[in-house]
């Protein structure tokens, strides 16, 4: 009889256990959707586009997630709050 690498059943995919607080072996970067050629500008009046930055609570969403770089991200930040201010959003 030839024998068999049998894998254990219990084991998941790697992919399925990801989280935020693992090494860097499988994480995937993304590319700043408002930098670069064709990115829209980031102004307070500019609603639209920062209503998919604000969730249904209307918290500011983190960089994170969102994978906004540092720079836009505090424009962003200081765009949603001046809307909020002026009662846009």
């Amino acid at each position: 009889m030839k024998k068999r690498n049998i894998k254990k059943k219990n084991t998941q995919n790697n992919f399925s256990k990801l989280s935020v607080f693992q090494n860097q072996k499988y994480k995937f970067k993304k590319k700043c959707p408002l930098s670069g050629k064709g990115a829209p500008i980031i102004d307070y009046k500019n609603i639209k586009l920062l209503k998919r930055y604000v969730s249904e609570n209307g918290k500011i969403l983190p960089s994170r997630i969102t994978s906004v770089s540092q720079k836009k991200q505090r424009d962003l930040s200081l765009s949603i709050k001046r809307a909020r201010n002026l009662a846009l959003i």
